[in-house]
């Protein structure tokens, strides 16, 4: 009895010691930890395999989540549910997560690289000091036209768009902000005015656009335009190169007087559990070799001066995509204008696009 009692006991001790191991095994280990680097980025805006060649030169595992816009990342880093470790807000989502306490302080001491950022993209308005962020891309907004329908050079201003030539040929990005910023700058206002009278005044002049538009849309225009569908189209600089890319007959233009500047950034959000890796991979991103890989796979402008120089020849020397210093400093970045004022943007451009062809 004493042997099948111990035996008993025995399997039964077993059974307790396996299971404990199994608990301890599944269980993540503080080190382990300690080597994911969490990444949350706008979609297919890094070269996965410069992430490859991070965690292969670092010994970090990167864990890499995207989001599709400015607020939805605000919205779930605010809600606290992920330990990210690193976010690429644009310019006035920087400022708005810094009100709201949501990002660390960056010592740029730390990031050897940073040295290689041109001074056109830092001490900008929505962070002077380049406290809370690091550039990681900019472009501009403006427009891509078809030299089957335009004649090339026509289009150098905003107002150009409202020739009566252009009946049902012009495709708008669906955005508030710019396409709002864009009737602003037509008109020689800021695009960060909060004055309701102009933007209602904007508006106005929006409406009298009407007839020229063929659509308001999102991704679909790069469809159109590198299938010679549309004649012109009011888009950012990055979707304009992938187009051109596709479509010798296309070009771009930045146009008179003024367009938006937007700046995309690394931000340490107050969450971050591995700053160190976090630090890391910035400073890996700026080596000018691999921001020239990066640009060159994503398709946007870099603001890394020593990876421009990496860039072939035909790519630097776009003003399209690299204008002159002299244009980039009558450019406009974009503020966060408040609740408020940002959904009189978004109610004007919603009436607009009711009531456009």
């Amino acid at each position: 009895m004493k042997k099948i009692i111990w035996s008993t006991i025995s399997i039964l001790l077993a059974c307790i010691l396996l299971g404990y191991g199994a608990v301890k095994l599944n269980k993540p280990t503080t080190q382990t930890k300690r080597q994911n680097l969490i990444i949350y980025n706008w979609g297919d805006y890094l070269d996965p395999k410069l992430i490859k060649e991070f965690e292969n030169k670092t010994g970090y595992h990167v864990v890499y989540e995207t989001f599709d816009s400015n607020e939805a990342m605000y919205t779930k880093i605010k809600q606290g549910g992920t330990a990210y470790d690193l976010t690429i807000p644009s310019e006035y989502m920087v400022s708005k997560m810094k009100k709201a306490n949501l990002v660390e302080p960056i010592d740029t001491k730390k990031i050897s690289n940073f040295k290689y950022i041109d001074s056109n993209f830092l001490h900008q308005s929505f962070d002077p000091d380049n406290k809370y962020s690091i550039p990681y891309f900019w472009g501009t907004l403006g427009i891509v036209y078809n030299d089957k329908f335009v004649k090339k050079g026509s289009i150098t201003n905003w107002n150009d768009l409202w020739k009566k030539q252009y009946h049902n040929k012009i495709l708008l990005v669906d955005s508030a902000r710019d396409i709002m910023g864009m009737s602003l700058a037509s008109m020689g206002y800021s695009m960060n005015t909060t004055n309701s009278l102009r933007l209602h005044l904007a508006q106005t002049k929006l409406d009298g656009l009407g007839d020229n538009i063929k659509a308001i849309i999102s991704d679909e225009m790069k469809m159109y335009m590198t299938q010679n569908e549309a004649a012109i189209g009011v888009t950012w600089s990055g979707e304009a190169h992938e187009m051109m890319e596709n479509n010798s007959h296309l070009y771009y233009v930045v146009p008179n007087p003024s367009s938006n500047l937007w700046i995309d950034n690394f931000v340490i959000p107050k969450t971050a559990k591995n700053k160190k890796a976090a630090y890391e991979f910035i400073n890996f991103m700026l080596e000018p070799k691999n921001a020239a890989r990066n640009a060159e796979y994503v398709g946007y402008a870099t603001p890394n001066w020593a990876a421009k120089k990496l860039l072939p020849k035909k790519v630097q020397n776009n003003k399209g995509f690299y204008p002159p210093d002299s244009t980039i400093k009558g450019l406009q970045v974009y503020r966060d204008l408040g609740s408020k004022v940002t959904q009189e943007y978004n109610d004007l451009f919603l009436e607009f696009k009711m009531y456009a062809h």
